[in-house]
């Protein structure tokens, strides 16, 4: 499994946004500058977060993003799959949309299950707070 650069930048934009939140919505263009993302791609990833409700928009002259939650009820691993999709290694664990007739007596189903148990046990318990503290240990 190898996230893409659109969930990586998904998780630095809400980032962003939980660090340099103010009253006033944030632009795409500052986001984007220091993030070091182009802004026609910051658009399309900030689509995607609104339409999971994870920032809201405001338009106009001082229009622009915010978050729409406490940056602690961010958690990495939705917001991985909102902007990748499943984060299973192997397609064969999605049986509904991938099945497989070896899936009952594949001998390398327990190796898959136990690397997508590893990774979900992390991604699922990190939030944008923790990455915050992470980088400011000292807060």
């Amino acid at each position: 499994m190898k996230i893409t650069t659109k969930g990586r930048n998904a998780i630095h934009i809400l980032y962003d946004l939980a660090v340099n939140t103010s009253e006033n919505p944030i632009s795409v263009k500052e986001i984007a500058t220091r993030q070091g993302i182009s802004i026609k791609y910051t658009e399309q990833i900030m689509s995607v977060l609104h339409k999971g409700g994870y920032v809201s928009s405001s338009r106009g002259f001082q229009g622009g993003y915010r978050l729409t939650r406490k940056p602690e009820e961010y958690i990495i691993g939705d917001i991985l799959r909102l902007t990748e999709g499943d984060l299973a290694p192997v397609d064969c664990l999605n049986q509904e949309e991938h099945p497989c007739p070896k899936h009952a007596h594949c001998e390398t189903i327990p190796l898959w299950e136990k690397i997508n148990e590893a990774v979900a046990g992390v991604v699922d318990s990190v939030t944008i707070a923790d990455l915050m503290k992470w980088q400011n240990p000292s807060d």
